[in-house]
């Protein structure tokens, strides 16, 4: 009951507290107290290990931007894919005594290439790494490395035209803490980024929804660092500290197979909220609740620092370059979903019943209470396109938006289940037109796993992403197009993309990843600024991408 009552009085701390930094201090005192007075009487039922539960048949693990990816059905019957950020510890892993000297390592047996001898059915490229990953699991840790490599480039349309090579490294480190020292329900997280290369979307596109998932300015940088705590027989968790929004909020298990950047956070959230969001490369400081009410509704909450860096000018990658700024002198980001899925773990089929079409959907909100320049007035009233305005937009005080997210298998191959098709659709909109840049967009498509017979770990997908340019927007245009004629000023409207990707499984830990882009009307209709007399054309975007799990 203690915990319980604890529980009630953080919310009302929540509610009622005027700044986030009391939230958090809070929030860490009752999941402290809370886990103290249910944990004994959970550890008897509870199993040990920490490990997130899938979402229907096509549930994949979480890695930044729009890049989840479909574990591997060999990987899978030996151990879990650990090719993800926010992947746990794998539940097949077996917990060694305190005592117990790590068995030797097939890098040390073999000497320094000893992990080439499983390296066709190893889940991970290095294996045990040497035998750290084995030390480290003694400690109830795993490691996990993952480099995403690409090529990508224009051969129609754009400013300029040629390919660019971008990259990613992300590693994470996660520690079971009822593994680590007996304290049940706890996992610490903490994650870094080495993004290398150039930006194609920059570069050479000049697009609203820009090209590749893992486009960022060059940098070594924190992604996230956060500890959370299961409780109530694992019906409640609760994670606190620094958080990238688009690993749990606003996602769709269909569309991260795709590499355009608005497959994964969506184009509305990347224009509107401050900074972009606290979404890849950036995170913000914040308190996660989820709840299962039931085994096929969840139920997610959070309460975040209004924006992802501490002054909203500028590139807000360079106002927080390394990570580490930790920024709490903004307003309140506040976010709700509601998620139904089905089958769940506790559904029963029938015998000799076929099992039932997996699917997911979402509802959510965002509102956000920093303070948003108007995007066509002035503080006086003005046009900000009006030579006599003083140029300082007027403001107001803050912003909101709402979202949907469905994901549906919608057939299964009788003679092999796990070959399917799935369709899937992401609807965002805000009615606050004088301060977004965007009041609507939406993402869709289909995909197939196993588009090739006896190819049971590859997919193939087709789909597309659509953004509609806000009120405020076209009239600042129209404005600017009046105070000066004779100058080409077209009106910004809408942008559209397509894209057909194919990943194919070379081993548990490679994937290589065709793709191909088509996008119509690029920036909504922007000035090519190398030939001012004409909007940027169409662009055909080719690429190649690989992803390696170490």
């Amino acid at each position: 009951m203690r915990g319980h009552w604890l529980f009630c009085d953080f919310l009302v701390t929540m509610v009622r507290g005027p700044r986030l930094p009391v939230v958090i201090g809070a929030s860490l005192a009752t999941v402290a107290w809370a886990s103290q007075g249910f944990a004994q009487s959970t550890n008897s039922s509870a199993s040990p290990d920490f490990v997130e539960q899938p979402v229907g048949d096509y549930a994949t693990q979480a890695v930044p931007a729009a890049q989840n990816r479909r574990p591997p059905k060999s990987a899978a019957k030996k151990t879990t894919n650990p090719t993800a950020s926010q992947q746990p510890i794998p539940a097949a892993a077996p917990t060694p005594p305190a005592n117990a000297t790590p068995a030797p390592s097939s890098g040390v047996a073999g000497g320094p290439f000893g992990f080439m001898n499983g390296v066709g059915h190893s889940a991970t490229l290095f294996g045990d790494m040497w035998g750290l990953r084995p030390v480290l699991a003694s400690a109830g840790m795993t490691l996990t490395i993952q480099e995403q490599s690409e090529i990508l480039g224009n051969v129609t349309g754009g400013t300029r035209r040629g390919f660019d090579y971008e990259g990613l490294t992300t590693a994470t480190l996660q520690m079971d803490t009822q593994r680590a020292f007996g304290w049940q329900g706890g996992l610490f997280n903490v994650s870094g980024l080495q993004i290398h290369g150039r930006n194609l979307s920059a570069d050479n596109l000049s697009t609203l929804q820009t090209a590749s998932g893992i486009e960022a300015d060059r940098a070594m940088r924190l992604w996230e660092l956060w500890y959370q705590q299961k409780m109530f027989d694992d019906k409640i968790d609760i994670k606190i500290g620094q958080q990238s929004l688009d690993q749990e909020f606003m996602t769709s298990t269909n569309s991260n197979y795709f590499i355009n950047t608005m497959m994964g956070w969506p184009m509305l959230p990347s224009a509107d909220l401050p900074g972009g969001g606290p979404a890849y490369p950036l995170s913000a400081l914040g308190i996660r609740l989820r709840a299962h009410p039931t085994d096929s509704v969840t139920f997610l909450a959070g309460v975040f620092n209004g924006s992802p860096v501490s002054t909203n000018y500028g590139d807000p990658q360079m106002r927080n370059p390394s990570g580490t700024s930790f920024p709490l002198n903004g307003g309140v980001l506040a976010i709700a979903e509601l998620q139904y899925s089905y089958p769940s773990q506790g559904t029963l089929v029938q015998a000799n019943q076929a099992d039932p079409l997996a699917r997911t959907y979402k509802i959510g909100f965002w509102y956000d209470s920093e303070r948003f320049a108007d995007l066509r007035y002035d503080n006086m009233g003005l046009s900000l396109a009006d030579p006599a305005s003083g140029g300082t937009p007027a403001t107001h005080r803050g912003d909101y938006a709402i979202y949907a997210v469905a994901d549906q298998m919608i057939y299964r191959f009788e003679k092999d289940p796990d070959r399917n098709i799935n369709v899937f659709i992401r609807p965002m909109f805000t009615p606050l037109q004088d301060r977004n840049l965007i009041s609507f967009s939406v993402n869709g498509g289909l995909t197939m796993h196993e588009p090739i017979a006896n190819r049971d770990d590859d997919t193939a997908g087709i789909g597309f992403g659509y953004t509609h340019v806000s009120n405020g927007a076209v009239g600042f245009d129209q404005d600017t197009a009046f105070y000066n004629p004779g100058v080409y000023a077209p009106v910004r409207h809408s942008e559209t993309f397509l894209e057909a990707t194919y990943q194919y499984q070379v081993t548990p830990w490679w994937q290589i990843q065709p793709d191909i882009q088509y996008v119509f009307n690029p920036g909504a209709g922007v000035v090519n600024p190398n030939n001012p007399s004409q909007k940027i054309k169409n662009e055909t975007i080719l690429g190649v991408r690989t992803n390696i799990t170490f």
